[in-house]
C-alpha cells in the first residue's frame, strides 16, 4: 500500500525581517522554453529586450533574442489583489519531532515579490488570445465562485 503521508510546510510572506525584500517588478520573464541550469548568470549582459514601438490588442510589443531565437512579448500587470513571490527554502527553522516523523517538513520564506511580468512567445507577437494571458481569466472565475 502506498504511503499517504504528505509534505508539511509553511510559507513566510511577512516583510518584518531586517532584510529589505527586493521588488522584481518588470524584471520577471516567462520564457517559452526550459532552461536546465540553476545558478548565477549575468542574464542582463545577454538578454536585452527592446520595445518594438507597436501595439497589438492594446499590448506594447517588446522583442528579444534568446540563443538565436526571436522572442516577442509584452509586460503585463498581475490582477488587482494578486502578487508574485520568489521563495527560498529556509533551513534555519526548527522542526517539530512529529512533523519530521509524519513526513517531510519544508519551510519557505519570501526573498522578493513582483506585480508585473513579461511573457514571451516564439516568433509570434503577443495577443489577448495567448493561452498565458487567457489563464488570467481564471482569477475572475475563482473570485466569483468563492464570493458569499
Amino acid at each position: 500500500m502506498e504511503d499517504e503521508r504528505g509534505t508539511i510546510g509553511s510559507i513566510n510572506l511577512s516583510q518584518k525581517d531586517k532584510e529589505e525584500k527586493v521588488n522584481l517588478s518588470s524584471q520577471v520573464h516567462h520564457l517559452p522554453c526550459c532552461i536546465k541550469f540553476n545558478g548565477p548568470c549575468s542574464v542582463s549582459q545577454y538578454f536585452k529586450p527592446k520595445p518594438k514601438g507597436m501595439e497589438i490588442d492594446g499590448l506594447a510589443v517588446e522583442e528579444a533574442h534568446f540563443r538565436g531565437r526571436k522572442l516577442q512579448g509584452t509586460t503585463i500587470s498581475l490582477p488587482n489583489g494578486y502578487s508574485g513571490f520568489v521563495l527560498a527554502k529556509n533551513n534555519s527553522g526548527k522542526r517539530k519531532a512529529f512533523d519530521v516523523s509524519e513526513g517531510r517538513s519544508d519551510n519557505w520564506e519570501m526573498k522578493a515579490k513582483f506585480d508585473k511580468l513579461t511573457y514571451w512567445n516564439h516568433d509570434s507577437p503577443p495577443s489577448k488570445d495567448d493561452p498565458f494571458l487567457r489563464s488570467f481569466h481564471w482569477f475572475t472565475v475563482a473570485e466569483a465562485l468563492h464570493k458569499q
